[in-house]
C-alpha cells in the first residue's frame, strides 16, 4: 500500500524529480518522525499557506496539496480577501461541505491566520483588533484547526508598555480560545523578531493556549539570530512555522526557491526535528504581496521536495 501511495504522489508532482529517489527519500524521512507527526496516512507533516496562491480557488488549493503530498493547509486569504470568516466556503450553509472536502483530500487545516495586531495603544482600535481575532478563533474552532495567528507587530511608545499590552492581549485571547480547543500564536514578525522580546511576551502571557508561530525567515534575516539561538530560547513555545528562503539584492530581500538563497532553511528544519517539534513545516510563499516572485505551481511543489530531503538528511545524521 505504501509503495502504491508514494508512487501516486511522486508521479503527480509538478516539478520533475527522479521518481525512485523521491519515493525512497520520502519513506526514509517518514520513518524518522514521531507518530504524532505522521499526520495523514504516510504523508510528511508539511504544509503551505494560501498566501502563496492568491489566485487559486478552494478546490484547486486542496487538489494541489493532495497531488504534491502535503498534509496540511494554512488559511491566509482566499480568492482575493484576507477576511476568511466572510468567505462563502466557511459560511454556516457551506462549512460542513468544506470540512468534508478537506478530509476527502487527506488534509488538515494547520492554522487560520488573521491580520490582527496587538500593539495599538488606542483603546477603541485595540478592541477592534481583539474582536476580529475572536472571529478568526471561532472560525478555527468550526474548522477543527488548532491555531490562530496574530501579530504583535510594532513597538510604539515605551517598550515595556507595548510588551505588557501585547502579552495581556494574548492571555485574553487565549482565555477565549482555550474552551474552543484553539491556541493563539504570536508570529515572529515586524518589531518582534528577536527571541528575548518574544520570550518575555510569552512568559508574561503565561497561558497554555498561547504559543509562537516561528517565522524562521524573519528571525534570521531581520532579527539577525542564528536558528540554533532561536530554537534554544523559544523552542518550548513553537507550535507552527513559516519557512521560506531569500537572498539580498541591493537593499532588499528577494524571495527565492527553497535552498537557493541565504536563509539556512535546511538547518532550521533539522533543528526543529531534533528538538521534538510536533507541528507542521509550513511554506509561506508571499505571492500575494510580491506578484513578481516564482509562480505557486513551481515554488510550492519545490518546497515539498526540498523539505523531504532535509528530513531525510536529519534521519541519516541521527543514525551515524
Amino acid at each position: 500500500m505504501w509503495n502504491r501511495q508514494a508512487e501516486r504522489l511522486a508521479g503527480r508532482l509538478i516539478m520533475p524529480v527522479a521518481r525512485r529517489q523521491f519515493i525512497q527519500g520520502l519513506a526514509m524521512a517518514i520513518t524518522a518522525l514521531p507518530a504524532a507527526l505522521r499526520a495523514t496516512g504516510m504523508r510528511l507533516p508539511i504544509g503551505f499557506s494560501t498566501l502563496g496562491c492568491p489566485a487559486w480557488d478552494w478546490l484547486k488549493i486542496l487538489d494541489f496539496a493532495e497531488q504534491n503530498g502535503f498534509a496540511s493547509i494554512e488559511l491566509r486569504g482566499l480568492a482575493g480577501t484576507m477576511d476568511l470568516p466572510s468567505r462563502p466556503e466557511f459560511s454556516a450553509a457551506r462549512l460542513a461541505q468544506s470540512k468534508k472536502e478537506v478530509a476527502a483530500h487527506g488534509l488538515r487545516i494547520s492554522c487560520v491566520s488573521s491580520s490582527d495586531n496587538l500593539h495599538d495603544a488606542d483603546a477603541e482600535k485595540h478592541e477592534q483588533q481583539l474582536a476580529d481575532a475572536r472571529r478568526f478563533i471561532d472560525l478555527a474552532s468550526d474548522l477543527g484547526a488548532p491555531y490562530v495567528r496574530v501579530f504583535g507587530n510594532k513597538l510604539i511608545g515605551p517598550r515595556d508598555q507595548t510588551v505588557e499590552r501585547v502579552a495581556t492581549s494574548l492571555r485574553e485571547l487565549g482565555t477565549y480560545a482555550g474552551p474552543k480547543k484553539v491556541s493563539v500564536l504570536i508570529e515572529s514578525h515586524g518589531d518582534f523578531t528577536d527571541s528575548p522580546t518574544l520570550r518575555e511576551i510569552l512568559e508574561k502571557a503565561n497561558s497554555p493556549h498561547v504559543g509562537l508561530l516561528w517565522d524562521a525567515h524573519n528571525t534570521y534575516v531581520y532579527g539577525k539570530e542564528k536558528p540554533e539561538v532561536t530554537v534554544n530560547l523559544l523552542g518550548r513555545y513553537i507550535r507552527h512555522t513559516h519557512l521560506k528562503d531569500s537572498r539580498t539584492e541591493g537593499s532588499n530581500e528577494h524571495y527565492v526557491l527553497t535552498g537557493r538563497g541565504d536563509v539556512p532553511v535546511m538547518q532550521q528544519v533539522q533543528l526543529l526535528a531534533k528538538s521534538g517539534y510536533e507541528g507542521y513545516y509550513s511554506f509561506e510563499w508571499e505571492k500575494a504581496w510580491h506578484p513578481e516572485i516564482e509562480e505557486p505551481e513551481i515554488a510550492i511543489a519545490d518546497f515539498a521536495q526540498a523539505v523531504t530531503q532535509y528530513l531525510q538528511t536529519t534521519r541519516e545524521k541521527g543514525q551515524q
